[in-house]
């Protein structure tokens, strides 16, 4: 049986760390990883693989969508709401330049949670009621956003101060950014390379979730 939207929902408003990784160099590494990190404390997981085709997400995502089970934990798809509802995933992520959450909703139903990206104050503003949470960022720049200015600590003082649905501070966050992010008002967040390139990484995890404040 699939998970209520209620209880997903109840979920994520407990969450506090969010990761986003792709498929790894195999199963086992990413089998091995997903352990890791959920084990460890991590509350979501995102797979995003930009340039993959359905197959392989669908493969992918039946090991993501395991693990988090496992866990108690909730497993996102970036993107890609045809291949969220296939894999009866958690919820699904998308971009300004993606399907607009309105149609994201239509399409996934009222069980799934909706994800959405904002960049600016202006954005963060009109973010539609149909996403269920939004990200802010990236403060800091970041690889995994090439092309995409940093927007500094002031977005996220300004999510603290008007958004009332969770949201997550994004974009070069680690163990030495997190705390200026904190101070201005942050609760969540969501890291890519903090974890995804540490050596250990339910270390990783740990140590972040040490500089979160408790849920």
């Amino acid at each position: 049986m699939r998970t209520s939207g209620e209880a997903r929902r109840d979920r994520l408003a407990r969450s506090r760390l969010y990761v986003v990784t792709g498929a790894r160099t195999g199963p086992e590494d990413l089998r091995d990883f997903l352990e890791a990190v959920l084990e460890a404390g991590t509350d979501i997981v995102q797979l995003r693989e930009k340039d993959a085709e359905a197959g392989d997400l669908l493969r992918w995502g039946e090991v993501f969508r395991g693990a988090a089970e496992r866990h108690g934990a909730l497993f996102v798809v970036n993107d890609r709401p045809d291949v969220a509802v296939a894999l009866e995933a958690d919820g699904v992520h998308v971009g300004q330049n993606d399907i607009p959450p309105e149609v994201t909703r239509r399409l996934v139903g009222p069980d799934l949670i909706n994800g959405l990206s904002t960049h600016n104050q202006e954005q963060l503003q009109a973010a539609s009621p149909c996403a269920d949470y939004v990200c802010v960022g990236p403060v800091h720049s970041t690889p995994t956003k090439p092309g995409r200015p940093a927007v500094g600590l002031d977005l996220v003082r300004a999510a603290a101060g008007r958004e009332r649905r969770p949201w997550f501070a994004i974009g070069g966050i680690d163990p030495r950014t997190l705390p200026d992010v904190v101070e201005h008002g942050a609760r969540r967040v969501v890291v890519v390379r903090a974890v995804t390139e540490s050596a250990d990484p339910g270390k990783a995890v740990r140590t972040l979730l040490a500089g979160l404040p408790g849920p």
